[in-house]
């Protein structure tokens, strides 16, 4: 079941899917779309940019625009997804919006668990959400924007009670807002001190909080994005090196093919063959 709306205003967009057998989410369709997905089945695999995890029995999973996935068994899958037009006209909620502790946090993949009062309270959403997807009338969008941020507080609750421990505030908000900056602009921006300068912060400062915190420093969180992106590029379209090179911002393809090297281990060539090999970058059973 795909039940959706659109906002005849803004052109947002919420989507709810339940029991689909081929729920996924490629690199080509990623947009600016963020996904809740409740798995209420058991313990499944969830592939997410090509790399596998465990994705346990009643628990929540924030999916980020830009991320790839797909599931061991997807019609154990429920989801909500959802546009910054749908949802992030209220972008100043910076706890729940579309910026807030659930995405752009990097703390890397958020499963949430739901304990049984959790589930309830998501199931008797789960129904209310149907109903008013059901319900076309002039305040369909303003109930169903609503309903969607009473499902985002209550996984924030919860991923904070979960996460926020290895993060407070103040150096949270400073990670996230780092986070968003790298989104917007990683394929122009690759070094630290832009980001730094654009933070009002020293590259060293920047550096020391994020150690301090158990986190990836500023400058893997970089590289690791450019190569996220240029794997997509890879996979997904049929781009030269020295095209996808010019995409990311780099000079020429002899200075990209040396970056990939440096940071993965591995040269363009190998790395292409291995995927041709049976070993994409998106893993789907």
């Amino acid at each position: 079941m795909i039940l959706k709306h659109t906002d005849s205003r803004t052109g947002g967009e919420i989507t709810f899917i339940q029991n689909e057998t081929s729920f996924r989410q490629s690199a080509a369709q990623n947009g600016n779309v963020f996904t809740l997905c409740w798995n209420q089945g058991p313990d499944q695999q969830v592939w997410i940019d090509g790399i596998e995890f465990k994705f346990t029995s009643n628990s929540v999973l924030p999916l980020f625009a830009n991320q790839s996935f797909s599931f061991e068994k997807a019609s154990d899958i429920i989801a909500w997804q959802y546009n910054r037009d749908f949802y992030c006209i209220i972008d100043h909620d910076k706890e729940v919006g579309c910026a807030g502790f659930l995405f752009f946090g990097s703390f890397g993949n958020l499963f949430i668990r739901m304990d049984q009062i959790h589930q309830q309270k998501l199931d008797t959403l789960k129904s209310i959400f149907i109903e008013e997807f059901k319900t076309m009338d002039d305040i369909q969008t303003e109930m169903l924007q609503m309903l969607l941020k009473r499902l985002i507080i209550i996984t924030t609750r919860l991923a904070k009670e979960q996460f926020a421990d290895l993060y407070p505030d103040n150096k949270f908000d400073l990670i996230r807002q780092f986070n968003m900056l790298v989104e917007r602009n990683f394929k122009q921006q690759h070094e630290v001190q832009y980001y730094a300068g654009e933070l009002n912060k020293s590259p060293k400062t920047l550096s020391n909080l994020f150690a301090r915190s158990n986190h990836k420093s500023p400058l893997k969180i970089i590289h690791d994005r450019i190569i996220i992106e240029a794997k997509r590029l890879m996979h997904y379209t049929d781009k030269s090196s020295k095209e996808i090179a010019y995409e990311l911002g780099f000079e020429d393809a002899g200075h990209f093919s040396h970056f990939f090297k440096n940071v993965t281990g591995q040269n363009i060539k190998s790395y292409k063959k291995w995927e041709s090999e049976g070993i994409s970058f998106e893993l789907v059973k």
